[in-house]
């Protein structure tokens, strides 16, 4: 049986947080707390919501995109449901997939649980927000110290240079919510919380 995963929060898509259209899916749980993190509520381990991979793409699966963008909080402090996250949306769906993680591939190279994640991987950026060295260009990433890994042919480093470092997605209700690479300041009765993939949520 497959491995509930718990959740911060969905965003059906995006076209900030990697190649092309993507949904991005947030981890709950961090114990970094890197500072300058754009998503503190994804630190604290208690989930907002909590299903499985299949659950997941049920509720959330629009059909309009290529691939999903996982971050955090922390994905591989779910080693398990991370590995079933991607296993489905790899073999199921026929999706890329994008891991953005606080740890360095070396340390998850070391952990037999979470290295076979990379099995599933077709690309995976590493390391912890810094916020001494904010990334200033248009490619895929919060801060210059964190590296791209390419485990497949999909796609090259050209595909991670955006069009925009952040979007703004607007709900049914009105609510107003930012996502990408860099901080947006919104009307305090429109705002949520920016949920980003960028590794600063990871970390």
């Amino acid at each position: 049986m497959a491995e509930k995963i718990k959740l911060h929060a969905v965003i059906p898509e995006s076209t900030v947080n990697g190649p092309g259209c993507r949904m991005v899916i947030f981890f709950q749980g961090c114990a970094k707390l890197c500072p300058g993190c754009f998503n503190t509520e994804t630190h604290a381990f208690e989930p907002s919501e909590v299903l499985t991979p299949a659950e997941l793409f049920e509720k959330y699966h629009t059909g309009n995109i290529e691939g999903i963008t996982v971050s955090g909080g922390e994905p591989f402090l779910q080693p398990e449901a991370l590995y079933d996250l991607l296993q489905y949306a790899k073999e199921e769906l026929k999706l890329s997939t994008v891991v953005y993680t606080g740890f360095r591939a070396d340390r998850i190279k070391q952990r037999a649980e979470e290295r076979r994640c990379a099995e599933h991987i077709d690309v995976l950026i590493d390391g912890g927000f810094e916020e001494a060295n904010p990334e200033t260009t248009l490619i895929a990433r919060g801060s210059t110290n964190q590296e791209f890994y390419f485990m497949t042919e999909r796609y090259t480093i050209e595909d991670f240079y955006l069009k925009a470092r952040t979007e703004l997605i607007v709900a049914d209700d009105g609510t107003v919510r930012s996502t990408g690479f860099a901080r947006v300041t919104l009307p305090e009765d429109s705002a949520k919380s920016p949920d980003s993939p960028d590794s600063s949520d990871s970390v």
